[in-house]
C-alpha cells in the first residue's frame, strides 16, 4: 500500500511539474483561492478548487475503475489506482497544452479560456481519486445512476458536461452551440 501511495504521490508531483513547466499559473491569476468558481463564463473558471468541471473528473474516476476493472480484472487495486491515475494526469496535462487551450477556445463556453490553474488541475485529479474509490467500493447500480445524474445536472446547469465535452474535442456540431 505505501508503495502505491508513493507512487500516486510521485504521479502529482510530475504533473505540477509538468504544468509549471508548460507555464500554467500555481492559482488564479486574481490572486486568491475559491473553494468553488460556478460562473462559468468568468476568468475564474477552471482556476480555483472546483467548479462545474469538477463533476466531470468524478466521473472519469468512475470510467476508469470501470474500464480498468472490465479489461484488467487481474491487476490489484493498487495498480489499476495507478493507471488510473497516470491516465487522469495525462489528460490534466494534455488538456493545458497551447493546441488543445486554443481548441478550447473556439468552443463557445470556453472563449478566453487560459487552461486550467495547477491548484484546479491537482483538485481535478483528487476529483477523479475520488470518483475511483467510490466506483470501487459502492455498488455498480449506485455509480452508474450518480454518474448519469451528475451529466444530467451539469448539463442542464451549463449547457455542457462531459459526453459534450468530448464531443466537442473531437468535433464541433453547430447543434451543440451555446
Amino acid at each position: 500500500m505505501s508503495r502505491v501511495i508513493f507512487g500516486a504521490l510521485a504521479l502529482v508531483v510530475l504533473q505540477v511539474f509538468v504544468l509549471y513547466i508548460l507555464g500554467q499559473p500555481s492559482i488564479c491569476e486574481c490572486d486568491y483561492i475559491k473553494v468553488w468558481e460556478g460562473v462559468v463564463l468568468s476568468s475564474g473558471n477552471s482556476q480555483h478548487l472546483t467548479d462545474w468541471y469538477t463533476f466531470s473528473h468524478i466521473i472519469h474516476g468512475f470510467l476508469f475503475y470501470l474500464g480498468l476493472w472490465f479489461f484488467f480484472p487481474r491487476l490489484s487495486i493498487g495498480i489499476r489506482f495507478l493507471l488510473a491515475l497516470g491516465i487522469e494526469i495525462g489528460w490534466e496535462v494534455f488538456e493545458n497544452t497551447p493546441i488543445v487551450i486554443e481548441h478550447y477556445r473556439q468552443q463557445a463556453l470556453a472563449q478566453g479560456y487560459i487552461g486550467d490553474s495547477i491548484i484546479n488541475s491537482v483538485m481535478d485529479t483528487i476529483a477523479m481519486v475520488v470518483g475511483f474509490l467510490m466506483a470501487w467500493k459502492w455498488p455498480i447500480f449506485t455509480v452508474i445512476v450518480l454518474g448519469i445524474g451528475m451529466e444530467v445536472f451539469v448539463g442542464y446547469s451549463i449547457r455542457d458536461n462531459l459526453a459534450l465535452n468530448v464531443i466537442g474535442l473531437l468535433h464541433q456540431f453547430e447543434f451543440i452551440h451555446v
